[in-house]
């Protein structure tokens, strides 16, 4: 036998007559007439094959089977208006997760002041960091392990996604108090490059743009330290093992404050930092307030929000 399935206005209507305890007050609650009421409850009962409602001239009284659906349909109603708010708070931004590829200088260095103001609102929206070290995040975008990437320009060599620059963030040499940065002044690459040198290893965005510099000069570069974590590069610099190069972005994560760093010229190396989407793929509600308080930090953002640090020039 074919299973008839009432929808939710039917149980709506049901509820309502059988809590109003007669056609009159309930067709004032829902705003039909008497008769139509009357017409939506008999083709409810026919459609279910059942009588819910013995009926007088004045007043209604459930059946058992009425009875039966009575607390079926409450149970039914309660559950679709939590669905329903369930929704609406998604849809409003404030409950969800969110998945963003971050290299971690960004996370360490632009992120906390962000999501100070993000959690302000939305409390209850997760938010889940992965670690773009290698690729930039480019790979856990496509593939949709992250809804967003907040990276490089350079992260994506598949042509696939978009890239939204925000912000620009310089390399800077840095080295050990008492070491061959003291002198407050610029310094050329070329000069830094014959220091002993500490850097992170090939593939990462931080060692691309020490390429990019190297390739510019012509120069010959090899790295008396080559790790793989900018704590590592950071631990080394402060020992007095070598100088580094880095962006501005990466300072908090080496504990920059502590160290002396200066502008490098000749060339002038800037990181673009954005935001990395493949298009066509839709963003959550959630994720989209985070892009747009993202946004509207980076519009205001300046070299000091990053870290209190001693005057580089």
């Amino acid at each position: 036998m074919k299973r008839i399935n009432p929808d939710l206005k039917d149980l709506r209507l049901f509820v309502t007559l059988a809590e109003a305890g007669g056609f009159r007050a309930a067709s004032e609650i829902v705003g039909l007439s008497s008769p139509a009421l009357s017409r939506q409850i008999a083709q409810l009962e026919g459609r279910l094959k059942t009588r819910l409602f013995d009926r007088d001239t004045r007043n209604v009284e459930l059946t058992p089977s009425g009875r039966e659906l009575l607390g079926l349909a409450r149970r039914v109603l309660n559950e679709a208006a939590k669905a329903r708010d369930e929704f609406d708070t998604f849809l409003a931004a404030r409950r969800g997760s969110i998945s963003l590829a971050c290299l971690p200088s960004v996370t360490a260095g632009l992120m906390p002041p962000i999501l100070s103001r993000f959690v302000v609102d939305r409390p209850d929206i997760d938010v889940r960091f992965l670690d773009a070290v290698w690729d930039g995040g480019a790979s856990a975008v496509l593939d949709g392990r992250a809804d967003l990437g907040l990276t490089t320009n350079t992260a994506d060599g598949s042509g696939r996604l978009t890239f939204r620059k925000l912000i620009e963030d310089p390399v800077y040499a840095v080295a050990a108090p008492g070491g061959p940065l003291d002198e407050p002044r610029a310094f050329l690459w070329e000069e830094i490059l014959a220091m002993p040198f500490v850097t992170m290893a090939p593939g990462t965005t931080v060692r691309d743009h020490i390429g990019a510099a190297v390739t510019q000069i012509g120069a010959v570069f090899r790295p008396r330290f080559e790790v793989s974590h900018l704590a590592s590069v950071g631990a080394l610099v402060r020992q007095g093992l070598g100088v580094t190069a880095l962006p501005r972005l990466t300072l908090p994560v080496i504990g920059g404050s502590s160290l002396v760093v200066r502008p490098l010229k000749a060339p002038t190396i800037v990181r673009q930092i954005g935001l990395l989407h493949l298009p066509g793929r839709s963003l959550s509600p959630a994720a989209q307030a985070l892009t747009d308080v993202i946004v509207e930090y980076c519009s205001q953002y300046t070299q000091e929000d990053l870290l209190e640090l001693p005057d580089p020039a």
